[in-house]
């Protein structure tokens, strides 16, 4: 995949890009391999926003929230992996003032500003520590509200739209096959057959009617690839954004340990090719997948 170098500040100049990032093991944040290597090149290419708003998979409550504290914390929500990620931080200022604009945009909807709780976790700061390196760009992060049904995800990311002519770029992250019960420790590059299916599947619905990505439910192999749903409700907010305007393409395909995609998909990206990627950081060994909070 190649991309033009820009990191020029365009927040003001030009409506941001959208992203959704698979995001895989925290492992990724330390390790430079196909996929980080990808997401790095695109964040060189990337238009310098005002801020990003990410909808990750690990806030997830019972509530809608956006942070709206100055200096969000680095939080380390997982188990089992090395002293390095641990001592990992993210220093990126927030932008308390978005916690408003977004409240105004998603009316009637209601969005709660957290100001002392939460902050960065790893599915924002694994990410962005490769799409903005110097944690200079102001980050707020949304909640997913497990209360609500998934056609209300795919309403907010329509209705947040708007904010992306405001100079926010919003970032979801999560996977769109996300079973940490069927990992497979021998094949750090395959996917089963069960989850390309579901991958293939879901990425024809995004790339030809995200709108109604709802019937991906409808696959018989849904209930594999997502036997939880908080991995998985980050892309409806990307297929809701997609379905506002300039519709979503596949910038980057692959899986890891044979049962998490590492698909990723970019709205407002005209002419990025896909790509495949490989070698995705591993979980730690010793430790079952499903209880280490990847």
């Amino acid at each position: 995949m190649r991309f033009a170098a820009s990191n020029r500040d365009d927040s003001e100049m030009t409506e941001m890009p959208a992203l959704f990032i698979g995001h895989g093991s925290p492992m990724n944040t330390l390790d430079l391999n196909g996929y980080t290597r990808a997401w790095r090149r695109l964040g060189e290419a990337l238009p310098r926003p005002r801020v990003v708003l990410v909808v990750s998979a690990h806030w997830f409550i019972g509530a809608t929230a956006v942070t709206a504290m100055a200096r969000p914390r680095t939080i380390h929500d997982f188990y089992g992996f090395p002293d390095a990620l641990f001592a990992f931080d993210y220093p990126a200022p927030g932008l308390p003032d978005l916690a408003a604009e977004i409240a105004e945009v998603v009316k009637p909807h209601w969005v709660g500003a957290d100001r002392d709780q939460w902050g960065l976790d790893h599915g924002t700061w694994s990410v962005l520590a490769h799409l903005f390196p110097k944690a200079d760009v102001p980050v707020v992060q949304l909640s997913i509200n497990a209360l609500k049904p998934l056609d209300y995800h795919i309403d907010l990311g329509m209705k947040l739209a708007a904010l992306r002519r405001r100079g926010v770029m919003i970032v979801s992250s999560g996977n769109v096959v996300h079973n940490l019960g069927r990992i497979d420790w021998h094949d750090p590059d395959g996917g089963t057959d069960w989850a390309r299916r579901f991958d293939d599947a879901a990425a024809e619905q995004m790339t030809s009617n995200p709108g109604d990505i709802l019937r991906t439910l409808e696959h018989p192999d849904f209930a594999l690839a997502v036997p939880t749903p908080d991995h998985f409700i980050p892309l409806l907010y990307t297929a809701g954004l997609a379905a506002a305007g300039d519709g979503a393409s596949a910038i980057i395909r692959g899986y890891a340990m044979g049962s998490l995609s590492m698909t990723c998909y970019g709205i407002g990206l005209e002419g990025v090719r896909c790509q495949e990627g490989g070698g995705a950081a591993p979980l730690p060994e010793g430790v079952p997948g499903d209880q280490t909070n990847t």
